[in-house]
């Protein structure tokens, strides 16, 4: 085991994530009980309109799918809390974008799992032109995805950019902290993809 494996920080003690995590989770339960509180089962508002808050309680998964498959997706958002954790854990040194991304799908996994537990059901109410009606956990959960393929598609393709200049020569990245990788006139942030020129 490497020295930065030993001495990274477990996901359990990641304030910075875990905070970020619990605010999408705080955020997405407190607009669901705005939600029940002041607004009817199946009524929306406004009436009409591309844009309203229609009241939907969801038994299947994130937009509607799978309906009445309580159970099963609920063991599938304990698994996916489970498969985060292994991400996190596989991850060298994880920079900022690859934290938040794992935060907000931590967040918005969380907030659906207790909709779950608590009621039987998911409750959505952010309904959109023809998209099916979401909430702000899916919104959550949907962000991190896109943000975590991101981070991984750019580290991917930065060692075939990498040439012996000796990336220590720029540090971390001064945007997110991440790893810069050395290219011929400079670095790049293999986390948020900044580039820092070199200079003669």
């Amino acid at each position: 085991m490497s020295r930065a494996r030993r001495d990274r920080t477990p996901i359990y003690r990641d304030w910075t994530l875990l905070q970020l995590a619990a605010l999408a989770l705080a955020l997405d339960q407190l607009t669901k009980f705005v939600v029940r509180q002041t607004l009817e089962w199946h009524y929306s508002w406004p009436a009409y309109g591309f844009f309203r808050f229609t009241h939907v309680q969801n038994t299947g998964s994130a937009f509607g799918l799978l309906q009445d498959q309580n159970l099963p997706l609920l063991i599938v958002s304990l698994v996916g809390v489970l498969v985060l954790a292994f991400i996190y854990r596989s991850q060298e040194r994880p920079g900022i974008l690859m934290r938040i991304s794992i935060a907000l799908m931590l967040g918005g996994a969380a907030g659906n799992l207790v909709d779950r537990i608590w009621q039987g059901h998911v409750t959505d109410f952010i309904d959109i032109g023809p998209w099916p009606v979401f909430n702000l956990a899916d919104s959550s959960i949907v962000v991190g995805l896109c943000i975590m393929a991101w981070v991984l598609v750019v580290q991917r393709e930065a060692p075939a950019a990498t040439v012996a200049t000796g990336s220590a020569d720029y540090g971390a990245c001064p945007l997110c902290d991440g790893l810069m990788i050395d290219l011929p006139n400079g670095a790049r942030c293999a986390d948020c993809g900044v580039r820092e020129r070199m200079v003669q």
